[in-house]
């Protein structure tokens, strides 16, 4: 029983094994003309567990990853989109003839991000190769107002292909290439009035150029354009309804005509693999010794010998190249040293007086008059007095202290009685109030 039991559970694994494995699609594209597969995610769905609760529908975001087996990445020719998880994935490309007779294997590897299983598909793209192709009229539409996967269904590439068919009028048409513009170097657009990213599709016919496709090569449609305005093109309308076509960007191509420059210096792709250049050589272990005493002399013993000579310079320049006192007062004229001297000594006054309060006023700040006769009064000092060394008299700067003393002139004089007013200063000197030193003065 035991024996059955594992077996059976073996066999389970077996088979969980094999339905998350799908066998191989093989797909037939022809070269020179879009390739379109899509990414159904309703395809994978079968391989992940559904939903634990009944009744829910699964709706899992899905993403896929896609590359060429055995490499990282996918083919040259070959890109992929998928604008969301909860969206289809699209690869699409143009194979070229190089690639026709050799099957691609792209590995299809998709994640379920809820549950975070994978499973793995391939898909055999087996390119062939037609006479008809390529055909030598091509032209390059660049369309605003559509997005690189809006153009990749199917419905809308078959709507634009007509209308171009309608334009053109060729026995042969086909799809060669689409381009998103973001590929071609364009900004993604912001997310404001349902702007779109701008496409390119490249279409290919056995006729030529119509004349309404090459209205645009006027000189004034031309001028327009460098003037970034809208070319006036008449078969515009045919394509309004439903393509918004900047005609300035179209681009009209005659491979007939087109010549290729270099064709025989194309080298083949190789391996990858470098050519020999013989076994690898390290570095020794044992490294030589270094003579670092230059070196130390270049950055240390220059920059002080450098500072050294400096500090000699700015020494002698202030310590021996002094002039000293006798010469300087020997170089200046004598009219500057006497206003000098004057204006020292007047100055040692007045710090002298400064340091000491508690004296008597300076004679000089007596009145030198009778305030009542008017007589002059003279003065105290002999005349032999020095007068540089008088005091100077204090600024009158205490306005509110003020006292006031009336003076009467004799009424002889031109019949007018004038009264003179002297000014004191209200002070106090050793704690006596001035108005004593005034009355001292009076009875003078």
């Amino acid at each position: 029983m035991c024996h059955a039991s594992a077996a059976t559970v073996w066999l389970a694994i077996v088979v969980t094994i094999l339905s998350r494995s799908h066998a191989d699609r093989n797909v037939y594209p022809s070269a020179g003309v879009l390739f379109v597969h899509v990414l159904e995610r309703e395809y994978f769905k079968g391989e992940f567990p559904p939903y634990p609760k009944s009744g829910d529908a699964s709706n899992d975001p899905i993403t896929f990853n896609s590359n060429l087996m055995g490499y990282p990445d996918r083919p040259g020719w070959l890109r992929y989109i998928q604008r969301t998880p909860h969206s289809d994935g699209v690869l699409y490309g143009s194979p070229t003839a190089q690639h026709v007779g050799k099957p691609t294997i792209i590995e299809i590897t998709a994640y379920n991000r809820r549950t975070f299983e994978t499973a793995r598909h391939n898909l055999v793209i087996n390119i062939m190769g037609t006479e008809e192709f390529p055909l030598p009229y091509q032209a390059e539409f660049y369309i605003k107002n559509m997005n690189v996967e809006e153009m990749l269904a199917s419905e809308v590439l078959g709507d634009f292909l007509g209308a171009v068919k309608n334009v053109w009028q060729p026995e042969r048409l086909n799809a060669i290439n689409i381009t998103s513009a973001l590929d071609r170097g364009g900004r993604v657009p912001l997310p404001i009035n349902n702007l779109k990213e701008g496409v390119y599709v490249m279409v290919g016919a056995d006729v030529p150029f119509s004349s309404c496709l090459r209205e645009v090569e006027g000189p004034h449609n031309q001028l327009r354009c460098s003037q970034e305005m809208e070319p006036t093109i008449s078969c515009d309308k045919k394509f309004r309804a439903q393509f918004d076509i900047d005609w300035c960007k179209i681009s009209l191509v005659d491979i007939t005509k087109v010549v290729t420059i270099h064709s025989h210096h194309r080298t083949d792709p190789n391996t990858g693999i470098l050519a020999e250049f013989g076994e690898y050589s390290p570095p020794s272990e044992f490294l030589k010794s270094r003579d670092y005493f230059s070196d130390f002399l270049v950055t240390l013993a220059v920059p002080a010998a450098v500072a050294m000579v400096l500090f000699v310079i700015l020494g002698y320049t202030m310590c021996c190249r002094r002039e000293g006192v006798d010469k300087r007062n020997m170089q200046t004229p004598d009219i500057q040293l006497v206003h000098h001297s004057s204006i020292q000594k007047s100055s040692k006054e007045l710090r002298n007086m400064s340091k000491n309060r508690e004296i008597s006023w300076p004679l000089s700040t007596l009145p030198v008059f009778n305030p009542v006769s008017g007589e002059v009064v003279p003065p105290i000092h002999p005349d032999n007095y020095e007068t540089t060394s008088m005091p100077l008299m204090q600024a009158q700067t205490n306005l509110q202290n003020q006292i006031t003393i009336p003076q009467q002139r004799p009424s002889g004089w031109l019949q007018l009685t004038l009264y003179v007013m002297s000014t004191f200063r209200k002070l106090e000197v050793n704690g006596i109030p001035e108005e004593r030193k005034v009355a001292e003065a009076l009875n003078l």
